[in-house]
């Protein structure tokens, strides 16, 4: 990477990190959430992207060897490949503008049921799941250099498919598991979803990384 860390306005980002493994993660993307308000830029949360970089995760790309990042942003199906790559996923989400945590977790809810609800995934169990991460987050505030972390395992146990976690300053780690197969894949791809995912930058620096690592594989 070049150095120990990369930094999304202002925000510093390891290059790599360790999650619940004990492999080393990459940091292979990162971006920003905001929206334009009477010509003035919001910014909301930074966010990195680390994916375990092996063998695994370029294999099940191979598909796209050679291609441009123009080529990948516009390829739903690349993208949803990278949401199904069996490799360990974490998704690290800076806050830089403070903000209610309800706000967060109804826009979460709403964006993944509405996922899960075009795919013909939303059933009670998803309904119970999902509920469950809005309460997550809903007593929380999130002020600015809070944390929110999303961690997916490669190979899920039974009951885990994914764990939030939340940390601002002057309060325990909040943690929380996400049961449900369907409702942690509608997350990733909230993040990793393409055209409909809710950070373009994010986006564009995947499709930048990736078409880079498979050119090289």
């Amino acid at each position: 990477m070049g150095s120990e860390t990369e930094t999304v306005e202002g925000i510093p980002f390891p290059a790599e990190i360790t999650a619940g493994s004990g492999n080393p993660l990459s940091l292979l993307a990162n971006g920003i959430t905001d929206i334009e308000i009477h010509f003035l830029q919001i910014k909301f949360n930074a966010i990195g992207i680390y994916l375990h970089n092996n063998d695994v995760l370029l294999g099940h790309l191979q598909s796209w060897k050679d291609k441009t990042a123009d080529d990948l942003l516009g390829d739903d199906a690349f993208f949803q490949a990278l949401v199904s790559a069996p490799v360990e996923k974490l998704f690290r989400v800076v806050v830089i503008k403070e903000i209610k945590g309800s706000q967060y977790g109804v826009q979460l809810e709403s964006s993944v049921r509405d996922r899960l609800v075009a795919a013909d995934r939303y059933d009670d169990d998803e309904e119970e799941a999902l509920e469950k991460v809005a309460d997550f987050f809903q007593a929380k505030y999130f002020k600015p250099a809070s944390v929110i972390t999303f961690h997916f395992p490669a190979t899920p146990p039974a009951g885990a498919a994914a764990e939030i976690s939340f940390a601002t300053e002057g309060k325990d780690e909040a943690k929380m598991r996400v049961e449900n197969e369907n409702v942690a894949a509608m997350i990733q791809k909230w993040y990793l979803g393409g055209e409909s995912a809710v950070s373009p930058t994010t986006v564009r620096s995947l499709a930048d990384r990736f078409a880079a690592l498979l050119s090289a594989a």
